[in-house]
C-alpha cells in the first residue's frame, strides 16, 4: 500500500524532472530550437503553434488562465 510520505516523495521526483524540462526548454527556445534562423519557413511555424497549444493545456490544467 502507498502511503502519504510515498506520494510526497515522489512528487517531489516528478516535479524536479519537471523542472528540467521546463529549462531544456528555455535554453532550447534560446537557440531557435536549432534551427537556423534564416532558414525559418511556415513548418517550423506549425511546430511552434502545436508546442504553444500543448503548453496552453498544461497551464489549463494547472489553473492559469494567461
Amino acid at each position: 500500500m502507498k502511503t502519504q510520505p510515498d506520494a510526497l516523495a515522489t512528487y517531489i521526483t516528478k516535479s524536479t524532472a519537471i523542472q528540467a524540462k521546463i529549462e531544456q526548454l528555455k535554453q532550447m527556445a534560446d537557440d531557435h530550437f536549432g534551427n537556423d534562423p534564416d532558414a525559418i519557413h511556415w513548418g517550423h511555424v506549425g511546430d511552434l503553434d502545436r508546442v504553444q497549444t500543448l503548453l496552453d493545456e498544461l497551464l489549463t490544467t494547472f489553473g492559469s488562465n494567461e
